[in-house]
């Protein structure tokens, strides 16, 4: 009778409190809907609700099909991880990818042929430009960010992720969180501040998310059996850290109601401009590049099989990079009613970031010393190398934008789009699909269906990235020449709608590189699908690497 007492199913405290929570919020979901101020809220109301009840019946389930003991730590010595959350993250990177870089096309298209607006409110360029930039950076990259993350912290540390339903929360619910993000911004409900468009009750549930996000990966670390923290894991904690308390910082607002979804920002003027920036160029730098340095760290030497060239200047490359990026936002605000001595700090601290970013690319690229000739076969790695040299260049380059005197012809053109894409598709996308070529391989256990495939997306895409940076780097600076020339007279010599006109075919040739590029990533994502549900009969014969001759 005591065995069996002792081997009796009870619900933990997380799978009770967590139904609990899901309940509370199913309940208060259908009071917010039945008297929201507007269809667009009640609508996100009910998809709220729905969300709880699926969620509850999602514990109970697993819980009646769980074995009583938890899961153990260690199955014959070695560490049992979890990765599942990991797989759920790592397909849902490949399918917002594939929407994100989408939407990204039929924009582009819609500035070339401003018809393919369709004069319908929800389809229009305003609406669409920020399901993009959102798709892309927080759901793909958000999504690669968090499956590479709780994988590099399990296997760097020997340890099982922290929780048990919490992983699952984390993914489940930070997509939860871009389908909520992405269908307001259809509906028109947007807070308008780049890169944070989401209203408050978004915003607020993204918090509870990223707070679990943070406390599973430190939960994990500190019950390593690896006595050394890894330096990708340094970077993975500035990360989700830093993304904290600028996400705080930035979107602290004051709703109307429980029943509206708008707010009210709690910065004005040139204050919240400032706070702004404080937070959109570090999420450039915290969640585009300290997160993904922690992808190259791991998943480069691992592909090359080297250590890292120099673990003392990743040391020197991580404190350097987390001081001087938390003080360059202001650059972005060059010749505004931002006080002059902000302006010029903010170029100040982006041009001594040149230095530790730069030790940062020739830390990732001289790990492949003694192994260069993989790049002749590997794809994989030759797509990651090259992308560590688009954070070279892309680091370079906006340095040399922030100072003042390039700024005042850079500053409002298509040359900022230009740069920020070589580092998006050049240095984020390409280290992701490097990534994610490693790991779900790695996940399911099966060789990469075909590396020859991996070589026509490389090449496909980088011809799709150059199309795109060159045609908005010409049509930038074509633009600030324009804007200021000056006739004999001291008149403007272009009107606005003939610097708009001129950039047509730089447009188009816009869409033709974000054309290639899509059409890339679709050859990944059939790739990895064929990886997946293929056996290891059906995969073709390319699958082992060739040494070099």
């Amino acid at each position: 009778m005591a065995n069996i007492l002792a081997y009796r199913k009870t619900m933990t405290i997380g799978e009770g409190g967590s139904a609990l929570a899901f309940v509370a919020l199913a309940l208060l979901s259908i009071v917010i809907a039945a008297k929201a101020y507007t269809p667009e809220y009640a609508f996100h109301a009910y998809l709220f609700s729905a969300a709880g009840v699926a969620a509850v019946f999602a514990i109970i389930n697993r819980y009646y099909e769980r074995p009583a003991e938890a899961p153990p730590l260690t199955i014959d010595g070695k560490p049992n991880y979890n990765m599942g959350p990991v797989k759920f993250s790592a397909v849902a990177a490949v399918f917002w990818g594939i929407a994100g870089f989408t939407v990204g096309l039929v924009i582009a298209l819609q500035l070339a042929f401003p018809v393919l607006n369709f004069d319908l409110p929800w389809t229009t360029f305003g609406r669409l430009r920020p399901l993009h930039t959102s798709a892309v950076i927080f759901a793909f990259g958000g999504n690669v960010l968090i499956a590479t993350s709780l994988y590099v912290v399990q296997r760097t540390c020997r340890a099982r992720l922290a929780g048990d339903i919490a992983p699952w929360f984390v993914v489940l619910g930070y997509n939860f969180f871009i389908v909520i993000a992405g269908t307001g911004y259809l509906l028109g409900i947007t807070q308008s501040k780049e890169y944070a468009e989401p209203e408050w009750y978004a915003d607020l549930f993204l918090t509870i998310v990223w707070v679990v996000y943070f406390l599973v990966y430190l939960g994990t670390i500190m019950r390593r059996t690896e006595p050394h923290i890894y330096v990708a894991n340094w970077f993975y904690l500035a990360f989700i850290l830093t993304i904290a308390v600028l996400h705080l910082g930035n979107n602290a607002a004051v709703p109307i109601s429980l029943f509206s979804p708008k707010s009210y920002i709690v910065w004005s003027g040139v204050q919240d401009a400032m706070v702004q920036w404080w937070y959109g160029h570090n999420a450039v730098g915290f969640f585009l590049t300290a997160g993904f340095l922690g992808i190259m760290y791991y998943f480069i030497p691992k592909r090359c099989d080297r250590p890292v060239y120099s673990y003392r200047l990743s040391i020197i490359h991580f404190w350097s990079l987390i001081f001087l990026y938390i003080w360059a936002g202001p650059h972005h605000l060059h010749y505004t009613a931002l006080p002059d001595w902000a302006q010029t700090l903010g170029m100040t601290f982006s041009v001594m970031l040149w230095m530790p970013s730069w030790g940062g690319m020739i830390n990732g690229i001289m790990t492949l010393s003694g192994a260069w000739d993989k790049l002749r076969t590997d794809p994989v790695l030759r797509m990651m190398v090259v992308s560590v040299a688009f954070y070279g260049m892309s680091t370079f380059e906006g340095p040399m934008m922030s100072v003042k005197i390039v700024n005042s012809l850079s500053h409002y053109t298509d040359w900022t789009i230009g740069h920020v894409h070589s580092g998006a598709l050049g240095w984020v996308g390409y280290i992701s699909f490097g990534a994610l070529y490693c790991l779900i391989p790695w996940l399911w256990n099966r060789p990469l269906y075909s590396l020859k495939l991996v070589n026509w997306h490389f090449w496909i895409s980088t011809i799709g990235i150059v199309l795109y940076i060159s045609a908005m780097w010409v049509s930038g600076i074509l633009q600030g020449l324009m804007w200021r020339a000056y006739t004999g007279l001291g008149f403007l010599e272009y009107s606005f709608v003939e610097t708009v006109e001129a950039m047509h075919p730089f447009y188009v040739i816009r869409a033709m590189g974000g054309g290639l590029f899509l059409a890339g990533a679709l050859l990944m994502a059939f790739n990895l699908w064929k990886t997946v549900n293929a056996t290891v009969s059906e995969a073709p014969a390319d699958l082992k690497l060739a040494p070099a001759e």
